[in-house]
């Protein structure tokens, strides 16, 4: 919205720019990134009995028993805990680059490639802390 000074016109109209844009965005993150997170967790498993069915010769059923010997929900409840903390690292990113947005599409295509790498490089360092943090805690 930068790129036609709608945000110049909002302030000017006495609006806040992060009340209207970067509020509403961070939290409609909040609910999708946890959902899409537990359907890639139930894809995931459900691709690891069909591999192992088709590919491996691992009847379902086994696979299913040995899951439930090695896997126990905190494992889960661990992967959906750190969903919003990443939606709200992506939504945060994207926000603030999106308002640095100059006139031109090239500063457009910029400013997105920029948040597109700092989200997936910040993503990755806050997972690897939250590894190591739940280890500790023996989670």
């Amino acid at each position: 919205m930068k790129a036609r000074e709608e945000i110049d016109a909002m302030r000017t109209l006495g609006l806040d720019p992060v009340d209207l844009l970067v509020l509403p965005r961070l939290l409609a993150l909040r609910v999708p990134l946890p959902l899409l997170t537990f359907i890639a967790m139930v894809a995931g498993l459900a691709g690891g009995i069909t591999v192992g069915a088709f590919d491996l010769d691992i009847p379902p059923q086994m696979y299913i028993a040995r899951m439930h010997e090695t896997m126990e929900v905190r494992h889960m409840l661990v992967g959906l805990s750190k969903a919003p903390v990443f939606a709200l690292v992506i939504g945060l990113i994207g926000c603030l680059e999106g308002l640095k947005v100059e006139g031109t599409a090239q500063s457009v295509g910029e400013r997105t490639t920029s948040s597109v790498v700092q989200t997936i490089s910040l993503v990755i360092i806050i997972d690897a802390f939250a590894a190591l943090w739940f280890m500790h805690m023996d989670w």
